[in-house]
């Protein structure tokens, strides 16, 4: 890594926790290095970031409020060791710095799983019910779960992210189109075991789960058939486990900054305050969540309702209702036109 490349990994201590979080997604290393002079100070990780959101921390807060003020190094003269230092120690990236702990380079381990079992047993269920019709005119043609982003349906490339984690047991819930479905479907070779869950009706974004009763016994991912969460998996199972959660919902974080100057107005009509050009950041529910069995025990057969009201409903009973935070950049969307390129792109398909 030259030294250019080296410096988009540096960020000073005094910067916001959100300029740290946009400076991970564009340099796609899910860490930095807090450096002054090109002294190695700090490490700031995603997961940091993560960590301190879901502790109600503020995107506004200084990176030195969550970094790492004890970050694993090794010296320059030890660097020919660096594989075996980082999977004693199960990292990804190990800066390397001189004897006045100046960085010199960094190194990255490009297999997530060095020291680790990534496997997850869990069952993954498919919303792959809907009409699809922000999708027009492709699913007039097409059911939903079968538009092609490159050569394979998405459906298939959610299924293949769950592969890599040795998931191997899915249940597509159909209705639109169900029999094309099936036909792709049971044409293409497999090495998992894939079931599907007839709608008689449409059941909504929560309803056709009662079709599974019985048939999931473990905590299981449920997802949407358009969106794609390119995260690591076995860290967002671990987490709704871990927590004791209900359901986990796997969120993104979304920053816009509005073009415009906005005026806000007093009760007497005047100018109250005006904001150029503000920006805001929230987070949004992608259609990607980790369940408890329980959440299919309780449903009522044949009724139409919206995973996010069954959310609701647990969160009234006193459930715990988990949040696993993602970077923008880690959820594809298809469930827009726009946005069909936009994920092709990011595959690179």
């Amino acid at each position: 890594m030259g030294l250019l490349d080296i410096e988009t990994l540096f960020i000073a201590e005094e910067r916001s926790v959100l300029e740290a979080m946009k400076q991970i997604e564009a340099t796609g290393r899910q860490m930095l290095m807090v450096a002054e002079n090109n002294t190695l100070k700090a490490i700031i990780t995603d997961g940091d970031v993560r960590r301190h959101l879901l502790r109600g921390g503020k995107l506004g807060d200084k990176v030195k409020d969550i970094a790492n003020y004890n970050p694993r190094f090794i010296y320059e003269k030890d660097k020919d060791h660096y594989r075996e230092i980082m999977k004693k120690w199960s990292i990804l990236s190990l800066p390397i710095v001189n004897e006045k702990h100046e960085i010199q380079s960094i190194v990255f381990v490009h297999d997530y799983e060095i020291g680790r079992n990534h496997s997850i047993i869990a069952p993954v269920v498919i919303m792959a019910g809907g009409l699809g019709t922000r999708l027009h005119p492709y699913t007039k043609i097409l059911p939903k779960p079968l538009i092609p982003i490159g050569e394979i349906p998405i459906t298939e490339h959610i299924i293949n992210h769950f592969m890599e984690y040795h998931c191997n047991e899915f249940h597509l819930i159909v209705n639109h189109k169900k029999n094309m479905i099936k036909a792709y479907f049971n044409e293409t070779e497999k090495d998992y075991k894939l079931e599907f869950h007839d709608e008689s009706m449409p059941l909504g974004t929560g309803g056709g789960l009662s079709l599974l009763k019985g048939k999931v016994g473990n905590t299981f991912f449920l997802t949407n058939c358009d969106v794609l969460i390119r995260a690591n998996y076995k860290e967002i199972y671990d987490f709704h486990k871990q927590n004791g959660n209900m359901i986990t919902i796997v969120a993104a974080y979304k920053h816009f900054t509005i073009p415009y100057g906005i005026i806000n107005l007093d009760s007497n009509g005047e100018i109250d305050t005006m904001l150029e050009k503000p920006e805001y950041s929230f987070l949004t529910n992608t259609g990607f969540y980790v369940v408890e069995p329980d959440v299919v025990d309780r449903l009522e057969d044949d009724k139409a309702v919206g995973f996010p009201d069954i959310i609701e409903q647990h969160k009234i009973l006193g459930e715990k209702i988990g949040v696993f935070p993602v970077s923008e950049k880690c959820w594809l969307d298809m469930g827009q036109m726009e946005e069909l390129e936009v994920m092709r792109k990011e595959l690179g398909v």
